[in-house]
């Protein structure tokens, strides 16, 4: 059986053209997938090969599994859900609820990649556009602090580089690009200007195009730190002011280094700043598949994109104080809940032993590093294959993912919807109800 029109929830780019076989409970091939969704597509099967749950590391129901994750929520004093990059909008939505409940913090992936965009574009806007625009419109493409031929590998062909637009219809030939990094990349070679920067200087790099753009003389000296050349710099400035439609999109390069968000409040002022001589756009290369849905359904329904505390009935924001990773290093949290996420596997040794001491509660579609070290770990349908729902592109444009491999296990949002269930039961019982 062959499905067509699939899409891809594995990586940003959420790519919806896929065509995907499916023999005996397989998926057997994938046509159109980049190697890094061939490699998650074809991992998935009908058949069951976990336990439904686990409890203290033994098998258990799903009923079971539920009921001993209310009970441990329910009883914590400063609970947190964290993670839902890879599950969609639906579910999401219900973990916030789940949140506002138990007058938990919630986060997500974004305060450990994108949340310093989220605070730039907080400070002074964000001008942006829909990745069609680029693909129509662009024929200035910089790439500032990422490397998308690994991470994002349909990136240059699909989107930004090479496909032919109804203002670009010469494609790759109509276009110049730019990557500006701290070193040689697999991406350094599909591009027209490699600039090497030092590492840490990238507020500097922005400020002194600013200057340049705005006609401000700077000498030699003043960019002497940064690993460009003051003719390096001008030919830029002149690039971009002179691009009939110019795009930055920005990686972890800029979110992750010296200045955080800072260097992403000087890439929005200087794309602002070129609005007096062109059209340019800003566009943060978003990593997990829906990382940007949980984005928004959490800015819809609180207010702010990711580290939000409910525990005086209302929601408030602020990283460093609500961030999961902060919370769980000063021992803080004494219950978590994570969803579509392994923080076992990359988040800091403070935190990871954390999590290890207190009631963790684990959806996953797999066992992980944080399945290994959790009270009650549920098993969950994938997102895209085996559960449909929306999914955000990393240009804020929804898409509706598909379901077209059955799964012995339950979807993110049934699992969650009884958890709410099951929560605002035990604490009815708490306050002397029935």
């Amino acid at each position: 059986m062959q499905v067509e029109h699939v899409v891809c929830a594995f990586c940003g780019c959420v790519c919806d053209d896929l065509t995907v076989t499916i023999e005996e409970g397989r998926i057997t091939g994938v046509k159109q997938a980049c190697a890094l969704s061939k490699s998650w597509l074809t991992g998935h099967t009908a058949e069951a090969h976990e336990p439904a749950a686990l409890i203290d590391g033994q098998p258990a129901s799903l009923d079971q599994a539920i009921a001993a994750a209310a009970s441990y929520l329910a009883a914590a004093r400063y609970p947190l859900i964290y993670g839902l990059s890879s599950t969609y909008s639906e579910a999401q939505r219900q973990a916030v609820a789940l949140a506002d409940l138990l007058g938990a913090n919630i986060d997500c992936c974004t305060s450990v990649c994108h949340g310093p965009s989220g605070m730039g574009f907080q400070t002074v806007g964000e001008p942006s556009c829909t990745l069609g625009e680029v693909k129509n419109r662009a024929d200035l493409v910089i790439y500032w602090g990422s490397n998308p031929a690994e991470s994002h590998p349909r990136h240059f062909t699909r989107y930004a580089v090479t496909p032919k637009g109804l203002f670009t219809p010469t494609g790759r030939k109509g276009r110049t690009v730019v990557l500006v990094d701290v070193r040689p990349t697999p991406s350094s070679r599909a591009v027209d200007i490699f600039l090497q920067i030092k590492p840490g200087r990238d507020f500097e790099v922005f400020w002194a195009l600013r200057c340049l753009i705005r006609g401000i003389a700077i000498d030699e000296a003043a960019v002497a730190d940064t690993g460009l050349s003051l003719a390096q710099l001008g030919d830029l400035a002149e690039r971009l002011k002179k691009c009939k439609f110019g795009v930055f999109f920005v990686g972890q390069g800029l979110t992750q280094s010296r200045g955080r968000h800072m260097n992403m409040t000087a890439a929005f002022m200087l794309a602002r700043d070129l609005q007096s001589y062109t059209k340019f756009a800003v566009i943060p290369m978003r990593g997990h598949g829906n990382v940007t849905g949980i984005d928004n359904v959490l800015a819809w329904q609180t207010g702010y994109p990711f580290a939000v505390n409910f525990s005086r009935g209302y929601p408030r924001f602020n990283p460093g104080e609500f961030t999961a990773v902060d919370l769980l290093a000063r021992n803080e949290a004494d219950a978590v809940l994570v969803v579509a996420s392994d923080p076992a596997s990359n988040f800091p040794r403070s935190a990871t032993r954390r999590l290890a001491q207190i009631p963790t509660i684990v959806l996953d579609t797999h066992p992980s590093e944080t399945t290994k070290i959790a009270r009650v770990a549920i098993m969950t349908a994938t997102a895209g294959i085996s559960a449909a729902g929306t999914i955000y592109r990393m240009d804020n444009v929804p898409l509706m993912l598909r379901s077209f491999l059955p799964s012995p296990y339950p979807n993110d949002e049934e699992v969650l919807s009884r958890l709410v269930a099951e929560v605002r039961r035990l604490q009815t019982i708490g306050q002397g109800g029935d």
